[in-house]
């Protein structure tokens, strides 16, 4: 066996023939490789982050994969040979370490950090800027009075900043995931349709309560006490839930104003003041809402994987079934999540026109996009799939999935449903999360502008503008960070598995909403993302993930009843020396 000591003295020795050759052939010039030292990490950074061994893309002789050489010792000819190669490589790695020291925002779109920072300033401006051409900012009103209103639409714009950034996950998370969808074109998609919805279909009627969970009566009289409750409630939840989307923790707007209406109640309004009974309902939600929706995932892609994989044509099976399970998914949505007429007749026919009008753009849509693959599928025997057809196949069994020309169909066809359902999903949202920021907003408005401080409150179309408008904003600005955890750090998804998710959490929330079940659409996404990563083995599923987004979980109503708390102490200190 030759000693380790013995190598280097072959290395010196081709070293010396090398200088020997450049002697005698001056005209060769070898440019120095020096070893790039700034590539080291900082030793203050070395507590924090695994080291890595530097790469030297500088040496295109120990760089077999960047360069032609098939052995470390190359000849003179190959330095001018991989000369071109090594400055491509160098700028690529340029390239990518000035990415990856872009802001987030830069980084997840793309775009460089000037326009990063242009698209922040615009916001920033518009955000401190309309508010003063509103009619909600009151007219024929005090000095006082105006600026009190100005603060208040201010602190609705936060709470629906986070909204964006944290729960509009719910419908696109899945869709990046699987790659059905990149993330500018999720950001836009759901911009135009929050906003839109919102806007639209958004409830023009709201409680200055939050409905079943604090005694309104014990209120009445405290104009000055409740609307600092209602002000404070809306920065705890938009601070906690700033905080959840910096970490991409995805938890539950709504739960957000629940934990800050009881800390509210608890201390300015006593133990009566709290439903007890539907504050117990709303955190068994924790527990009902995931394992529903891992349940209902699980068998939803074990179905696809059964009846699809195991076709004797999957893309066939794949696209016929496909505009009869949209034409299902969107008249379930279009009845419960739109505001359709109250006649139930009327009602049901508007919502299955919904249905036939997704299915039929599907069922066309896959015929243009998809119809040459499916002719060649149905022609072609060149790809022969797994005998899944022969055995006596159950539910739970394993299937091999398809492969080639047919695996492209299934996950186009797939693919094209999810985008679908996410465009639903997302106009829903925005017409019924925003009421959890504009509609403490409206009742500050009111209250302050000596409007009637009872149960119901009307919405002006302004202010449902303004909200859509904070949704968007903050679905641009930090959206990325909460749909990287669903779709990305839970499970792997592709196409079959995202619909599988997507719509196992709609169908979820839509039954379990009739049947008045306490169900949260935040917790059944990320049950289902985790069913569909059960369905291909426990170790699919990232434990450290989901430890996190349920500890999330379990904190946001003491937290936001703390901050609650604590806000509510500083505004009436405030109030005191303006009212």
């Amino acid at each position: 066996m030759t000693p380790f000591s013995c190598l280097p003295s072959a290395r010196n020795t081709t070293s010396a023939q090398a200088q020997a050759f450049l002697s005698r052939h001056p005209h060769l010039h070898v440019p120095k490789y020096r070893y790039n030292e700034t590539k080291l990490p900082k030793k203050e950074n070395l507590m924090l982050t695994p080291f890595q061994v530097p790469t030297r893309p500088d040496l295109p002789v120990l760089s077999l994969t960047n360069s032609k050489l098939n052995h470390p010792f190359a000849s003179i000819s190959s330095f001018a040979e991989a000369e071109d190669e090594k400055e491509q490589n160098k700028h690529e790695e340029d390239v990518k370490t000035n990415e990856h020291d872009l802001p987030g925002m830069a980084q997840a779109f793309h775009i460089s950090s000037r326009t990063a920072s242009a698209i922040a300033i615009f916001i920033a401006f518009a955000a401190l800027s309309l508010p003063l051409f509103m009619k909600s900012l009151g007219q024929g009103v005090s000095l006082k009075t105006k600026f009190l209103s100005y603060a208040t639409l201010l602190f609705g714009f936060y709470m629906a900043w986070n909204i964006g950034a944290n729960d509009v996950a719910n419908a696109m998370g899945t869709s990046v995931g699987s790659g059905a969808l990149t993330l500018r074109q999720a950001v836009l998609t759901a911009a135009i349709l929050e906003f839109s919805g919102a806007l639209l279909m958004g409830t023009h009627v709201t409680s200055t309560m939050q409905k079943g969970i604090l005694v309104a009566n014990l209120f009445q009289g405290k104009d000055s006490l409740l609307f600092a409750g209602l002000l404070s409630s809306l920065a705890a939840a938009g601070t906690w839930l700033q905080v959840a989307s910096y970490y991409g923790w995805p938890v539950s707007t709504t739960h957000c104003i629940v934990g800050s209406m009881v800390g509210f109640g608890l201390v300015y309004g006593g133990a009566g003041a709290v439903f007890w009974s539907s504050l117990a309902r709303v955190t068994s939600s924790w527990v009902i809402s995931p394992v529903m929706g891992a349940m209902v995932s699980f068998l939803v892609y074990k179905c696809i994987r059964r009846f699809v994989y195991s076709a004797r044509n999957p893309g066939q099976a794949a696209a016929a079934a496909a505009p009869i399970a949209v034409f299902l998914g969107v008249t379930a949505i279009s009845f419960a999540a739109f505001p359709l007429s109250k006649s139930f007749p009327i009602a049901l026919a508007q919502a299955l026109g919904c249905g036939a009008a997704g299915a039929l753009l599907v069922y066309q849509i896959i015929k243009k996009q998809l119809g040459h693959l499916l002719v060649k599928s149905t022609s072609s025997h060149s790809e022969p799939q797994e005998k899944n057809t022969q055995k006596n196949l159950g539910l739970l069994s394993e299937v091999a999935g398809p492969k080639g020309t047919q695996l492209e169909i299934v996950y186009g066809v797939f693919g094209y449903m999810q985008v679908l359902s996410a465009c639903f999903m997302s106009f829903a949202h925005g017409g019924n999360d925003v009421s959890n920021a504009i509609g403490p907003l409206a009742a500050a408005l009111s209250i302050l502008q000596g409007g009637a401080s009872g149960t119901e409150i009307v919405i002006p179309n302004d202010v449902l503008a303004w909200g859509g408008f904070g949704i968007v904003a903050g679905l641009m600005m930090w959206g990325y960070r909460v749909i990287a955890t669903i779709g990305r750090k839970i499970t792997e998804l592709t196409p079959t598995r995202g619909f599988a998710a997507e719509f196992a959490a709609a169908s979820v929330v839509l039954f379990a909403s009739k049947l008045g079940l306490p169900i949260s659409a935040t917790h059944t996404l990320v049950g289902a993302v985790m069913g569909v990563g059960f369905a291909r083995g426990l170790n699919s599923v990232r434990a450290e993930t989901v430890r996190e987004i349920v500890t999330s979980w379990v904190v946001t109503i003491p937290v936001g009843a703390s901050l609650a708390v604590v806000y509510t102490w500083i505004l009436t200190k405030f109030l005191s020396y303006i009212l």
